[in-house]
């Protein structure tokens, strides 16, 4: 059994949840975190009884302002010191930019999926720097290098966080703290329902399971990868074709209606 202990946001479904799993299995101790009480606390049934170590759970809205701050002194006063974080947390807002989306939501997407992040990772990461290691994961996506019309401030949040990960990953790889960016193509998640994309195609599309992204992120996390697209094979394809293709063609053929 595992003394070491996760923190995963995120973690009462989707890639979180399974994230969460992932570490479960390895029989680690967690505390995972989102904004739905009853679904942490069935989630944290599951983890259990995958093998948890112990499990742990705060609910935490980090599209507010206060939300990492709270959170890290939650943790704090559980007396958990994470050795891994796994910092997964996110959402989308679907529509034209300048006709159909509303800035508040996009404002508290940017706090959940940049600001929030961003502190979250600086706290942890400065803990971990003093603890002498430590491993992150940061959800970003294949948007982040193929912008998605119609997706765009989401796709401006990916893009921060995969360039954020590869530039702190440089920073801290002599800390022996690792950074990696896990970078998902579609997946059977509640994202879609979430940002109101139930007509489009891309949401009736065949899409990755949320299992097989987190297992690929975990692995490329516990081996010290800088990055990782999931799942491998279509998401490779995407990546390539964006760095073949003149960057306005990626980004038409990447339209979502």
């Amino acid at each position: 059994m595992s003394e070491q202990w996760a923190l995963v946001t995120g973690a009462s479904s989707g890639i979180g949840f399974e994230l969460a799993r992932c570490f479960a299995v390895d029989r680690h101790h967690l505390v995972i975190t989102s904004d739905d009480d009853d679904g942490l606390r069935d989630a944290a049934d599951v983890l259990a009884d995958d093998g948890a170590a112990s499990v742990q759970y705060t609910v935490r809205d980090l599209s507010h302002p206060d939300g990492a701050l709270l959170l890290y002194q939650d943790v704090r006063d559980m007396g958990v010191k994470p050795d891994f974080l796994a910092n997964n947390a996110g959402v989308g807002v679907f529509g034209n930019f300048a006709l159909e989306t509303d800035f508040q939501s996009e404002a508290a997407m940017i706090q959940l999926n940049i600001v929030s992040l961003v502190q979250l990772t600086k706290m942890y990461a400065r803990d971990m720097v003093r603890q002498g290691g430590g491993r992150i994961l940061l959800t970003s996506s294949v948007a982040a290098v193929a912008p998605t019309p119609n997706l765009a401030v989401y796709c401006g949040t990916k893009a921060f966080i995969y360039a954020f990960a590869e530039a702190i990953a440089d920073e801290l790889k002599e800390a022996g703290v690792s950074v990696t960016a896990l970078m998902p193509d579609a997946t059977e998640t509640r994202f879609f329902e979430r940002a109101g994309m139930e007509e489009t195609e891309l949401y009736q599309a065949d899409k990755a399971s949320a299992a097989e992204v987190a297992q690929t992120g975990y692995r490329a996390m516990m081996r010290g990868a800088d990055h990782v697209l999931a799942p491998p094979f279509i998401a490779n394809v995407h990546a390539a074709l964006a760095a073949l293709f003149p960057k306005r063609m990626v980004t038409a053929s990447s339209r979502v209606e």
